[in-house]
């Protein structure tokens, strides 16, 4: 009976074991390593049309509407250093019958910083940035005889703000930092200002008269941004920027510029965005600036780590 009896003993420990063996071998695989660089993509395009015939009662004119945009990242930290990267792009124009072509919203914002970890929420940092846009944008108004004109009054790097900000950051969370930057030297370049005066007068955005470039030594800049997920189809995404130049503290001609993006994916591909630009600049314009645009349209992301940015 002892032969059996060590025979099913056996025959039991072998199923055991052999049931035990996938468990032991999922535990045993290494999970992938984190990638070197986080990177993510996410890309969107929108198009509206209305065609309507001559003879349309109801009114209104045909018209047909176009918009891109497209925010790339890429970060990595090792230790306590990390380094930051961002791109952020937006281009909208329309074609309205009798109007011709319109721009709507452009934005071209490059970002490249380098910090060390002080502590777990803050590090100091060194980052350089520009701003500016695309293509050319025109005011339209009526001369003195009341004929239509549309006069110039910007271009691709006309301006262009070239910012270098030294100072520290705080980042309680991983979808929200907040920079404070006391030492922000500032270039603005204007290409070819004399094309600009006629609208903008003898100084377009601060650059005197003979000179292409404005450098600005002595100035603050804060940098607050949120890019969080609100649900998981629904994402906000916003960017406020001042600059303060120490020799013009007077509060009417500290600069701001605040960008909001609300998206929500309808599908797969299907996203709904609704876009914003509040810009108060004194050497632009004395009130504050605005645009706003709402785009149903096609968008895609990809990335190479979880999010965790809710």
């Amino acid at each position: 009976m002892r032969l059996p009896l060590l025979s099913l003993l056996a025959v039991l420990l072998a199923h055991a074991a052999s049931a035990q063996t996938p468990a032991a071998t999922r535990d045993s695989v290494a999970a992938p390593p984190a990638p070197r660089w986080r990177k993510s993509a996410k890309t969107g395009l929108g198009f509206n049309e209305a065609l309507l015939s001559n003879n349309w009662r109801g009114g209104g004119v045909s018209t047909i509407g176009f918009n891109a945009l497209a925010n790339l990242r890429a970060n990595r930290q090792v230790g306590v250093h990390s380094f930051d990267n961002e791109s952020d792009f937006l281009f909208a124009f329309s074609q309205t019958k009798g109007l011709g072509y319109r721009k709507g919203q452009d934005r071209l914002y490059l970002d490249t910083k380098y910090g060390r970890a002080l502590s777990p929420h803050w590090n100091m940092f060194l980052s350089l940035n520009l701003l500016t846009q695309f293509a050319a944008g025109y005011k339209y108004d009526t001369d003195a005889t009341g004929n239509e004109r549309a006069r110039q009054v910007s271009n691709f790097f006309a301006p262009a703000f070239i910012t270098a900000a030294y100072g520290f950051e705080y980042r309680p969370a991983p979808y929200f930092h907040l920079r404070l930057a006391p030492f922000a030297p500032r270039l603005t370049v204007v290409s070819d200002a004399e094309r600009f005066r006629p609208a903008l007068g003898d100084a377009p955005y601060g650059v005197s008269p003979g000179h292409t470039t404005r450098f600005e030594v002595l100035a603050a800049q804060v940098l607050a941004e949120l890019d969080r997920n609100i649900s998981t189809n629904v994402n906000l995404k916003a960017r406020y920027l001042l600059f303060a130049n120490y020799t013009n503290l007077k509060p009417k001609e500290i600069d701001h510029r605040l960008d909001v993006g609300l998206s929500a994916k309808v599908g797969k591909y299907v996203n709904l965005s609704l876009t914003g630009i509040a810009l108060y600049d004194y050497d632009q314009d004395h009130e504050v600036q605005f645009s706003q645009g709402l785009t149903i349209g096609v968008a895609y992301t990809v990335q190479n780590f979880t999010d965790v940015r809710k």
